[in-house]
């Protein structure tokens, strides 16, 4: 796989041309009529703004400062209060991840076809490329319009430079702006499981929300749906138990040093339906950074987003199985058909990456880039077999 994400990737720690001062942060998906948030998996699997206005109400109504409530009735202290000087937050805190991703994460506003919905985005660069989920934005579609606002409370209009509804990734241009401050853009590669992650967005309409938790899982399988053509858009997830709700798509998900390694996408509830109520129980899901970047490159400059293939449908096994994807039909003139792949015969790996059903083979190439050479093992007629193959793309000529 290639390691090259053109102008967004940073190069080294504190070398990176596209880190400046702090700012503001965004607020992720939340629809005000249909209620989707942060997509919700399994369970309950939600993609794009649900909202929480409801959220938001109570919150302001139980904070009442009037001066009828309590706390401004009550008689003044006589106690003496030492002047403290604040210190400054030490490096790999919570604290000091909040200051430096707030300023480079973005409120959208998006209204379409009757309705509206907000979400997040992540300032790519000064002057105001964005990077966000496909669902937040989606809502616009022909005719709508999106509104980004800014951690120093100016706002701008923006269009969509581009979409990718397979990686459900969308990339906006803010109108008219200079001066911003662009994310830190990190290596998702370098995740290990147990390590400290803070997420950032608008949770139920309270914006400006940080929240922090660890990676409790890496290469999760998330299938949110499909686009127009039936593919499925299913990607590997980082799986993280910091909190993660409607409101939450298209923030950042960052490393303890600030630097983004995904973006906040779905999220697993334990209700059986979806609902603007639904909540987070510690399983949320970003789309790992690395593997969206040359797509991002793709649509910032105009392109039609490539994905690689093997060329192939796949189902799951039947129930007492082994775990794998059965290859149900082979694409004549694919890399998987010139490789002896047939229908019928079931993928158990692909490079080090065990397969254990379709969606875990469909995350797994998603994670490559057209081009990539890949081992694949699987068996046929009961004989282990393996392969090497040269990833196609989905590029249309």
């Amino acid at each position: 796989m290639s390691d090259s994400y053109g102008p967004f990737q940073q190069p080294q720690p504190h070398q990176n041309p596209y880190q400046h001062p702090p700012q503001h942060r965004p607020e992720p998906p939340r629809r005000r009529r249909t209620g989707l948030a942060a997509a919700v998996v399994a369970t309950s699997l939600l993609v794009g703004g649900g909202a929480g206005l409801g959220g938001a109400a109570v919150w302001d109504a139980t904070h009442d400062g009037s001066p009828s409530s309590p706390s401004a009735s009550a008689a003044p202290s006589t106690s003496t209060v030492a002047n403290q000087t604040q210190t400054p937050p030490a490096d790999g805190s919570v604290e000091s991840v909040a200051q430096k991703v707030l300023p480079s994460v973005v409120k959208i506003d998006v209204s379409g076809n009757g309705e509206a919905g907000s979400g997040s985005g992540i300032i790519l660069t000064e002057d105001g490329m964005i990077l966000t989920n496909n669902h937040v934005v989606e809502l616009a579609g022909q005719g709508g319009t999106i509104k980004v606002d800014f951690s120093d409370g100016t706002s701008a209009d923006a269009e969509v430079l581009g979409t990718d509804p397979l990686t459900d990734t969308a990339v906006i241009q803010a109108q008219d702006v200079s001066g911003l401050t662009p994310a830190t853009i990190g290596k998702s590669a370098n995740l290990g499981v147990g390590e400290g992650v803070v997420a950032v967005g608008s949770p139920f309409g309270l914006d400006a929300t940080v929240t922090s938790g660890i990676v409790s899982a890496l290469n999760r399988p998330v299938n949110v749906g499909s686009d127009a053509e039936g593919n499925s858009t299913t990607y590997p997830a980082i799986q993280t138990d910091a909190a993660i709700n409607p409101g939450n798509s298209g923030g950042p998900l960052t490393d303890m040093t600030g630097a983004v390694v995904g973006i906040n996408s779905s999220i697993r509830t334990a209700s059986s339906q979806t609902s603007e109520q639904s909540g987070s129980i510690g399983l949320g899901f970003a789309i790992p950074i690395d593997e969206v970047m040359p797509i991002v490159d793709q649509m910032a400059k105009g392109e039609t987003p490539t994905h690689a293939r093997l060329g192939l449908q796949v189902g799951n096994p039947q129930t007492g199985d082994d775990a794998g994807a059965v290859v149900r039909e082979v694409t004549a003139g694919s890399t998987a058909n010139e490789g002896g792949l047939a229908a019928g015969d079931v993928i158990t790996k692909v490079d080090d990456q065990r397969i254990t059903d379709a969606d875990s083979l469909v995350a797994t190439i998603r994670s490559y880039r057209p081009g990539d050479d890949v081992t694949v093992t699987w068996t046929s007629n009961g004989q282990q077999k393996t392969g090497d193959f040269v990833l196609d793309s989905d590029a249309t000529s």
